[in-house]
């Protein structure tokens, strides 16, 4: 896994280091865990058991920690929380830490990510979607390349129709014709 970077931003694989700072920007804040389904770290021993698995595990093959380059700070991730090697699909996560907010960071890694699969990876289509009252996280997807879909393929598997969750998605050839404009 490679890194990629954006005029302000460096998104790049977890490493030790990050521990201290995930805990104090975000890796603690109920109500960033909350949002995208995981638990809150409340010491610096727990969130280095998450780091084992964030540079170890399956987990470590397609998450980046999303760096300031001002502050050189692990501000937040984005990650492909899912992905599915034979439709060559991957369901993109994300979180900035509270601090951080409002300044654009989050839609500036994610369209960082999209750029960085569509010319790096196999995939040929990212998605990603977000709890309708969870409207931080809409905004981002509203502003980026992304499209509203009907549903995603981690509820296509699931069998499950969206109640209150809000789809997006983009394809290889969308983002394509995109750029050609």
């Amino acid at each position: 896994m490679s890194s990629f970077e954006t005029d302000r931003l460096i998104c790049r694989p977890f490493n030790d280091s990050d521990a201290e700072d995930m805990l104090r920007n975000w890796a603690a804040d109920p109500d960033i865990q909350t949002e995208y389904g995981e638990p809150v770290y409340t010491d610096i021993n727990q969130v280095r058991e998450l780091l084992r698995d964030y540079t170890q595990g399956e987990k470590s093959r397609y998450r980046w920690a999303v760096v300031e380059k001002l502050s050189g700070e692990n501000i937040g991730q984005i990650a492909f929380c899912k992905h599915w090697e034979n439709c060559r699909t991957a369901e993109i996560e994300y979180c900035i830490g509270r601090r951080f907010w409002g300044r654009g960071y989050a839609g500036e890694a994610l369209a960082a990510l999209i750029r960085y699969t569509f010319e790096n990876t196999d995939f040929e289509r990212l998605e990603a979607y977000h709890r309708a009252e969870n409207t931080k996280s809409g905004r981002v997807l509203e502003k980026s390349a992304m499209h509203r879909t009907d549903t995603v393929q981690r509820f296509v598997r699931e069998g499950i129709t969206p109640e209150g969750e809000v789809c997006y998605c983009i394809t290889i050839s969308e983002y394509n014709n995109e750029r050609s404009c």
